[in-house]
């Protein structure tokens, strides 16, 4: 079997259980805070929550975004590219066997 040389994988269980016990406190907090399920479709019909439930989540995926691109560019420059190879024809082939 191939072992790899690379680092270990980092794992991602520590982020999915805090990001679990998030939802589970936000859901608690919203109970005792008295925000029941009619209240938020209450709240959901107004165009300000609308606008709000579309463009948060949109300027989140830009600001990502944008420092992907900012940590990309802050990385250096690429390495040299290869030259392209030039495909090869294949051996014994002439336009005679394409028709045949």
């Amino acid at each position: 079997m191939h072992k790899s040389t690379s680092p270990r994988r980092k794992s991602f269980k520590p982020y999915a259980v805090a990001s679990a016990a998030f939802g589970i406190l936000g859901a608690v907090g919203a109970l005792l805070a008295g925000i029941t399920p009619a209240a938020a479709a209450d709240l959901a019909n107004q165009p300000d929550t609308q606008i709000a439930v579309f463009m948060v989540p949109l300027t989140l995926l830009l600001l990502v975004m944008l420092f992907e691109v900012a940590r990309f560019a802050m990385r250096g420059p690429l390495p040299t590219e290869a030259p392209v190879r030039r495909r090869q024809s294949p051996e014994h082939w002439s336009p005679a066997q394409r028709e045949g």
